[in-house]
């Protein structure tokens, strides 16, 4: 690992927004989703929430650009529990549907903790998911078209979310926990090592906080992968 890699890691550790997360209810198309979870990456989210029929999230690799690697995505099988397990967590859940009480996007307030729930191009999201929302919000817009595609809609909701945490201050400090923040340097940095504690129940060693090298814990004997470890 380069110096270089090692500092590009820290920056971007350092301005993840814990607080801030998409629920896709049944986004259906794997490109759609794929752009999501990239957008998501770059403004700093590093977790979300998907809900589809099937028991995998299927993203469109060639549209990530390899940011499912950087981004954590929840599958959930029901809207519903998915939306109130995370208002329990205490966030705001914002739904962007037309309705009468449907606010400007930029009307709210994105530096509380916020789950932005999307749905599907066609059907756009459940009743479920609208039911649940503490606020309906729309994208005004102007032209013949009155909808736009799903992951350019929650980009540039995310991207006024994104300015007003900006400029709150936001992204000038470490908003993520310390055990967070060691566990995705082992996952981030050392990928490998990482699969295979998880594989075999085992604590992640240590960082060294200098070099990102890792640390052996009292006692531990050096990491070792064996074949079955594969790739994270």
């Amino acid at each position: 690992m380069t110096p270089e890699r090692f500092q590009r890691v820290l920056a971007v550790l350092a301005k993840r927004q814990p607080d801030l997360t998409v629920l896709m209810d049944e986004v259906n198309k794997p490109h759609n989703l794929a752009a999501i979870v990239r957008t998501c990456d770059a403004i700093g989210v590093g977790q979300v929430h998907a809900v589809t029929p099937s028991k995998q999230v299927r993203f469109g690799n060639a549209t990530t650009a390899g940011s499912t690697r950087w981004v954590d995505c929840t599958r959930h099988a029901d809207v519903k529990l998915a939306a109130e397990q995370l208002k329990a967590q205490g966030y705001q859940l914002l739904c962007t549907q037309l309705s009468a009480r449907s606010v400007d996007f930029r009307a709210v307030d994105y530096t509380k903790p916020t789950c932005i729930i999307v749905g599907a191009e066609k059907f756009g999201v459940s009743e479920a998911a609208a039911a649940v929302a503490d606020q309906h919000i729309i994208i005004p817009m102007d032209g013949m078209v009155q909808s736009l595609n799903v992951s350019v809609a929650t980009a540039i909701v995310l991207y006024e979310a994104e300015r007003q945490r900006r400029d709150a201050g936001f992204y000038r400090q470490r908003r993520l926990t310390d055990a967070d923040y060691q566990r995705l340097l082992v996952e981030w940095l050392h990928p490998r090592v990482a699969q295979f504690c998880r594989n075999h129940q085992q604590p992640y060693p240590g960082i060294n906080p200098e070099t990102g090298d890792l640390l052996s814990h009292p006692g531990e004997a050096e990491v070792e992968l064996s074949p079955e470890d594969g790739e994270y």
